[in-house]
């Protein structure tokens, strides 16, 4: 859906149908050791632009897909132009008269190919695609269940123990290798935790939570030691504010669904993953969801601060 790194072959296609907001995420997973011309080496770095456009083709042999594409700010005009896909694999998804959406990921390397990931089908040609999972998109507004956890201190917790905060909640797990996953959703929560320290009254109406969505890794020790790096301290009060906590698998798949998180586990043991981040309101109600990386903590902050001065 958003930014992606080289270590990450899967592509997400989500389609967006017609009846309904409801949204199906299928991810392809990594395949240790098959790399193609087509993926980003370790070496490189790419910029990620924004794409809009309708399918005019596919080509399977070469791995493209020819797109009647809207203009690009700040890398290209409108235009039709085939272009390679991260993960050829999806091609079959994808058919003429799709309208899409994607990731351009443009790297450094000027011999490198110019790739599309993270696709997402909001208009079909012909709506005959039938979702086996339904994925929910957060919008404001949406009563939040009362999902059960387990957090860095081996306790029970419940998203329902924090109604009348703001609780700003993301999803990530501590093994991922990717600098502009995980670890940026997490450095951004710090400095969001940091000004909030800042200033008490707000301190005391808001509170972080970020869930692990590696149940078979993330023992509470793990979230604990994890958690610890990006809050400074391991002090017994250090977590006061923001918890680390994992659920059990069935309820980590209901999570999944209701904020609109796609996964697979690979085979090397990594998880390919999108990104989700929900600011619920001190009525246990969806104030704002900022999807993939690109949100900032000066904005989130600034949500926040509106939010919990707006309950008093």
């Amino acid at each position: 859906m958003w930014s992606v790194h080289w270590l990450y072959t899967g592509s997400v296609i989500r389609r967006f149908l017609a009846s309904s907001l409801l949204t199906v995420v299928v991810l392809a997973g990594c395949h240790s050791g098959q790399k193609t011309s087509t993926q980003p080496s370790a070496s490189q770095n790419f910029k990620v632009y924004k794409l809009r456009g309708k399918v005019v083709s596919t080509d399977a042999a070469k791995g493209e897909v020819t797109l009647d594409n809207e203009a690009i700010p700040g890398f290209m005009e409108a235009m039709t132009m085939p272009y390679k896909l991260k993960d050829a694999g999806i091609l079959g998804e994808l058919h003429p008269g799709d309208v899409i959406t994607a990731d351009v990921l443009v790297s450094q390397d000027p011999n490198a190919d110019v790739l599309l990931d993270h696709i997402v089908v909001v208009a079909q040609s012909k709506p005959d695609y039938k979702p086996a999972v339904s994925y929910h998109v957060p919008a404001p507004g949406d009563a939040v269940p009362d999902f059960k956890l387990r957090n860095q201190d081996g306790r029970a917790i419940h998203l329902g123990q924090f109604r009348g905060k703001a609780l700003l909640v993301t999803f990530i797990y501590t093994r991922c290798p990717l600098p502009d996953f995980c670890p940026r959703v997490t450095r951004n929560f710090a400095t969001v935790e940091k000004q909030l320290a800042a200033n008490p009254a707000l301190l005391a109406k808001t509170h972080l939570l970020c869930v692990s969505f590696d149940p078979e890794h993330d023992t509470p020790e793990r979230l604990r030691a994890y958690g610890a790096t990006y809050i400074g301290s391991d002090a017994k009060n250090a977590f006061a504010h923001w918890d680390f906590a994992v659920p059990q698998k069935p309820v980590l798949a209901e999570m999944a669904k209701f904020f609109d998180l796609g996964m697979t586990n690979n085979a090397d043991a990594t998880i390919t993953h999108t990104l989700s981040t929900t600011l619920i309101g001190p009525d246990g109600k969806v104030a704002r969801f900022y999807p993939g990386n690109e949100w900032t903590a000066e904005r989130v902050l600034a949500d926040v601060k509106q939010l919990a001065e707006t309950a008093g």
